[in-house]
């Protein structure tokens, strides 16, 4: 077992994987500044940022130095590239709320760590409003690092970026598929980077225009922006009781989980090919509906005031299906009907190329082809039915591997199920916290719900936890390759030639 371990994880191009890792704790390094700046405002301590920043520096300065030969990197290497930079990532940037004993356990600051850089939006604080400014802004920093990714980050500052680090962006980019924008990978980077501050910008004017305090606007922007939900009050954006901060929020939240591919076309007036997105389309239908539904059911509860319930409705559709998670109202008290969409929405998820998380809508368009096919194909064996998308044929390469993703997710949330059962929560509770971890939205019903936290969670359920937020948000194979020499152990090992070994690696992501 162990010799055939070093074999799998040998033939790894380690070189290139150490010098991703180092540019990501240089970026840590700098990132970390803006928390830093926060607190010498504020005049709080900085101890530790100052700290955790000049550790990022140690150990990225070598690594980052570590020569790569970019002829020799693959797939592999880019998953496991992404899957250990995420998880180092979570490791350093929880040493600011530990070292500053906001969060004294450091279990518990890892999972507010991975809960923030995931855009989950779980807690395990009781009390947010007791912590430091600057704590509260890296918080909610950490989603609008995680809402683009770090690395897609890393690759618009890095100028080697090559075609190469292409199965960095596909490792780490959300959706089934994912592809350059322009031809150089770096521009593309860039481009995705432009759009996301642009709009960030333009919600921060926003809410600053309504009157809301700028570090609230800048953190709750943050929140939205990277769909993560990491609020600086107790009772998320309802406790400023404004209903124009409710819609400029909803209405961004759900702008941020529609594919960025949308906004390049419109950027370059291609407006045809922005419009032909059926993801996009699909995704605009299903918050319409939802919203449209849940009004109807919970008008009874707001004595029949149709405007506030449709921004009710729409606030917390808006939030729940771009796995955000802020709420403006205790959605756990809904009748049974709306709190069901919402757990449907939960694992929908946002649009593949965004910064929302779930399954994602254009996978659950392609399975509900997938379906559709196989049922005419049983009643009409001879008829070839091509699954389409986008007005394109869609690789049945493609399929099988969405088909994979299905049932991994599934595997992946039953034995989350089974571990967290074990602290003696009610099935509710359980399951909403294990689809909300997995899917990266943050609260859950019951003990988790929009005013609940994970505080009672052990914490062996709070490392699962955390774990499946990682797999949800890196889309599970960049985790899961860590155990993928365990799964290929006891097959014979056949020798392949230097370009069949190229083109396995090309294609199989």
């Amino acid at each position: 077992m162990m010799s055939w371990l070093k074999y799998e994880f040998r033939k790894l191009n380690w070189h290139v994987i150490l010098n991703v890792i180092g540019y990501v704790l240089l970026a840590l390094a700098g990132l970390l500044i803006a928390p830093l700046i926060c607190g010498l405002i504020y005049h709080e301590d900085i101890s530790s940022f100052v700290i955790v920043i000049i550790l990022s520096l140690i150990l990225g300065l070598p690594f980052s130095r570590v020569k790569v030969n970019h002829a020799s990197y693959f797939a592999r290497d880019g998953l496991m590239a992404v899957g250990l930079c995420w998880i180092v990532l979570s490791i350093i940037g929880a040493l600011p709320f530990y070292l500053s004993g906001t969060i004294p356990h450091y279990i518990d600051a890892l999972f507010e760590a991975v809960s923030g850089f995931t855009t989950t939006g779980s807690s395990i604080l009781t009390e947010v409003e007791s912590l430091p400014k600057c704590m509260l802004f890296w918080r909610s920093f950490t989603h609008w690092i995680g809402g683009m990714g770090i690395l897609v980050f890393v690759l618009a500052i890095l100028p080697k970026s090559n075609d190469r680090s292409m199965h960095i962006l596909r490792a780490e980019s959300p959706g089934p598929v994912i592809g350059k924008l322009v031809p150089r990978l770096r521009q593309s980077a860039m481009i995705l980077y432009l759009m996301y501050m642009g709009l960030t910008i333009i919600e921060v004017i926003l809410l600053l225009l309504g009157h809301m305090p700028l570090f609230d606007a800048l953190c709750n922007t943050f929140g939205s922006a990277g769909t993560g939900g990491f609020s600086v009050t107790n009772q998320g954006i309802g406790e400023y009781h404004n209903a124009y901060y409710e819609w400029i929020i909803g209405i961004f939240m759900a702008l941020f989980g529609v594919n960025f591919n949308f906004y390049f076309f419109l950027v370059i007036h291609d407006f045809k090919n922005a419009f032909k997105l059926e993801e996009v389309k699909t995704y605009f239908y299903v918050i319409l509906t939802s919203t449209i539904l849940i009004t109807i059911n919970i008008l009874s509860m707001y004595k029949y005031d149709v405007v506030r319930s449709i921004r009710l409705a729409f606030f917390q559709v808006s939030s729940i299906i771009t796995t955000t998670g802020f709420s403006s109202c205790n959605f756990d008290l809904w009748p049974t009907f709306s709190k069901m969409i919402l757990l449907l929405l939960m694992v929908l998820g946002a649009c593949a190329g965004s910064t929302g998380g779930g399954v994602k809508v254009s996978r659950m368009m392609i399975v509900v082809r997938r379906i559709k096919a196989d049922i005419q194909r049983s009643v009409h064996p001879q008829k070839v039915k091509v699954i389409t998308f986008d007005g394109k044929a869609v690789p049945e390469k493609v399929v099988d591997q969405i088909m994979s993703y299905f049932g991994c997710y599934i595997l992946i949330m039953s034995i989350c199920f089974f571990f967290v059962s074990i602290d003696g929560f009610d099935m509710e509770t359980t399951i909403s916290a294990c689809v909300s971890c997995l899917g990266n939205i943050g609260p859950g019903f019951k003990v988790v719900g929009p005013f609940g936290n994970f505080h009672a969670f052990s914490d062996l359920s709070k490392l699962v936890l955390s774990l499946a937020m990682l797999i949800g948000r890196l889309e599970i194979f960049p985790i899961l390759i860590f155990i993928a020499p365990l799964i290929g152990h006891g097959h014979k090992k056949k020798k392949r030639s230097k370009e069949e070994i190229y083109l396995y690696d090309e294609n199989n992501i």
